[in-house]
């Protein structure tokens, strides 16, 4: 069982998507990420399997969570330095966990 201790470990932070494009090098449809996680940590790239539930003009300016303290993790000829967070729909599609309401970048979950 995992203790709280465990879940202070991880360091999810709000970012806000600034560019998005297509990722065709990707083995399963993706979307190559970058994201602005606030003036602490700046911009970071993410690889994230999207296409099902969102178009690319729908993510730019969109806010997510991400796990911003996973090592990088190569995903094809890209890195993804963090981990956007999402649930599955009712067909297996990730669906994007973000914040209510608009809230200042960088934030971090607790």
């Amino acid at each position: 069982m995992a203790t709280h201790d465990d879940f202070l470990k991880l360091d999810i932070r709000v970012g806000r998507i600034i560019e998005a494009e297509d990722f065709p090098e990707a083995r399963k449809p993706s979307y190559k990420l970058k994201i602005d996680l606030g003036k602490e940590i700046g911009a970071r790239k993410s690889c994230a399997q999207l296409t099902a539930n969102y178009s690319i003009s729908e993510l730019v300016g969109k806010q997510v969570l991400c796990v911003v303290n996973f090592p990088p993790r190569q995903i094809g000829p890209a890195v993804s330095e963090v981990l956007v967070l999402g649930v599955p729909d009712d067909k297996g599609d990730c669906v994007l966990v973000v914040p209510g309401r608009d809230v200042p970048v960088g934030g971090r979950l607790w």
